[in-house]
């Protein structure tokens, strides 16, 4: 890893459990990881309750914008972590790879997207350890 650890957050729409997983990790690491996220068929917006649950947080990823996953967002990344994409994502040797089983919070209201956002926010504070910054 370099200097400035980066990691990509890979889920099917980006829409939802990898822009909030981006929301937390740019929260919590600041400068110190890049991010990234991308999906393996994004949505054409993010999910609205997911914007709404990372805001009781504060944190704004209403700005964010599905992005398609390429082989060189993975190359270019330390850490490449799934969420339900399944065999979508390429596989480079080298790299650290996680498989985070989460709900899909699409099509789901706020009251079931706080426990999701929660679970990843504890996840994130665990991949933030394990990447020593």
């Amino acid at each position: 890893m370099s200097d400035r650890p980066s990691v990509l957050f890979v889920c099917v729409h980006n829409a939802g459990r990898s822009q909030m997983a981006a929301g937390w990790l740019r929260h919590l690491a600041g400068e110190k990881v890049e991010v990234r996220s991308a999906g393996s068929e994004p949505a054409d917006s993010i999910n609205p309750a997911a914007v709404q649950a990372m805001a009781e947080e504060g944190i704004d990823i209403s700005a964010g914008r599905p992005t398609i996953l390429t082989p060189g967002a993975v190359q270019q990344s330390d850490v490449v972590i799934t969420m339900g994409c399944g065999d979508a994502c390429p596989i480079f040797p080298g790299k650290r790879y996680e498989d985070w089983e989460l709900p899909d919070p699409a099509g789901q209201g706020l009251e079931a997207v706080r426990p999701i956002r929660d679970d990843i926010r504890a996840r994130v504070e665990q991949l933030i350890a394990s990447l020593e910054v």
